[in-house]
């Protein structure tokens, strides 16, 4: 058989989307839009909540800590992509691939534990309002997003030290817009064994957890929420975590929808589609979710606004 040990492996070929010429441009376009949408998105949440004080409270410096997330989640993937479509420079060296992939889940692991974290947020704020100062102060809150990106950092350290121990075929082409681990294992020569199982094993103890934490969160709060006697109490009550419950439903949807399929509907092909949607969905849509109906954070964009314009036209 015609292979290559990992050793002699210089990188790798992107294939992306198409290879039809036309169509490429049509999805710069596309795909350059999206990410300028998440980058001005994301950057008026984080530019809004640093320069107004009042609004450094653990809700804001979550959020704060989410959009920073969504910004370097995409921007690990994305700009390359453009630079291929743009170019038809489909090549990745071995080490840029394996970064990649460090990043990728890097990110999204630290994004999981930092909604698990704003559940927890929310619970304290409804079922445990009178201890809520004293439970998220400042350092518990630190402590909080520390663990997250702790989490995020370590988790992908066994899975790219196994990848990169792999032989590979002699194709190279990888059957996707950026290194992915599945399409990767797929080019293996060797055994894949111990990767796939350190994927399963980190998927149950991480991801699946974060989840379950994430919605005992919101068993208790929706719990507490229904005793209110008042439907204006309730209806008060839901609203401070509406924005966060839509985000993770957006969030483990797509994660579902790309990793909880019948096998028999796997496809490199669809897995594409639903990648995109899972780095592009969230970070376009999560500005919009927590920022829409917040007149707190309106209130604070136009005072900011104020301050940074030179002129003010009426």
């Amino acid at each position: 058989m015609a292979s290559e040990t990992k050793g002699n492996v210089s990188g790798f070929i992107i294939q992306g989307f198409s290879d039809t010429p036309e169509l490429q441009i049509s999805l710069f376009v596309l795909f350059l839009g999206i990410y300028l949408i998440i980058l001005l998105g994301n950057l008026i949440i984080f530019l809004v909540i640093s320069c107004n004080p009042h609004l450094h409270t653990p809700m804001y410096i979550f959020l704060l800590n989410l959009s920073l997330i969504d910004i370097s989640s995409t921007t690990t993937v994305l700009p390359n992509l453009l630079h291929i479509l743009l170019t038809q420079q489909n090549n990745i060296s071995f080490l840029g691939c394996m970064t990649q992939i460090y990043l990728f889940v890097f990110f999204g692991a630290s994004e999981y534990f930092l909604l698990t974290a704003m559940a927890y947020d929310r619970y304290v704020a409804i079922c445990d309002p009178l201890h809520y100062i004293a439970r998220m102060s400042r350092k518990h809150c630190a402590g909080l997003i520390t663990a997250a990106f702790t989490v995020g950092f370590a988790e992908p350290v066994g899975l790219v030290v196994l990848l990169s121990k792999l032989s590979y075929c002699a194709s190279h082409l990888i059957n996707h817009f950026f290194c992915d681990v599945s399409p990767l294992l797929k080019l293996s020569c060797s055994s894949t064994f111990s990767a796939e199982l350190l994927i399963y094993i980190e998927g149950t103890l991480l991801t699946v957890n974060s989840f379950l934490l994430t919605l005992i969160s919101y068993i208790f709060i929706i719990s507490a929420i229904l005793k209110i006697q008042s439907s204006e109490g309730r209806q008060k009550a839901f609203s401070t975590c509406a924005s966060h419950l839509t985000c993770v439903i957006t969030l483990y949807g797509t994660v579902f929808c790309l990793y909880m399929r019948p096998q028999k509907s796997y496809s490199l092909k669809n897995d594409k589609y639903f990648s995109l949607l899972y780095i592009a969905q969230g970070p376009v849509l999560n500005p919009l979710i927590y920022t829409l109906k917040n007149r707190e954070f309106q209130s604070s964009l136009n005072k900011t606004k104020q301050r940074c314009l030179p002129f003010n036209f009426k």
